[in-house]
């Protein structure tokens, strides 16, 4: 189908730039573009991914007093 369109001078050339990057005609940049904008107008927003927060603390009986011993409970005492 041909039609007319009037672009701002800022898209057209952005999209003269991507033709040119690419190696693909004006028109199918033009269409590529169309397309996946208008795809992505169609589908539904995603919904925000939420994180639950959680005090995560020390195991039972360590404590940040003696680092030694929490290192050797953490990576046992091959770390050395």
């Amino acid at each position: 189908m041909r039609t007319t369109l009037s672009l701002d001078e800022d898209v057209a050339r952005l999209l003269e730039k991507e033709s040119r990057r690419s190696g693909a005609s004006f028109k199918e940049v033009v269409n590529r573009f169309l397309r996946l904008g208008l795809i992505a107008a169609t589908r539904p927003p995603r919904k925000a991914f939420v994180v639950t927060p959680r005090k995560l603390g020390l195991p039972p009986g360590l404590t940040y007093d003696n680092v030694e011993q929490l290192l050797d409970a953490l990576e046992g005492p091959a770390r050395r």
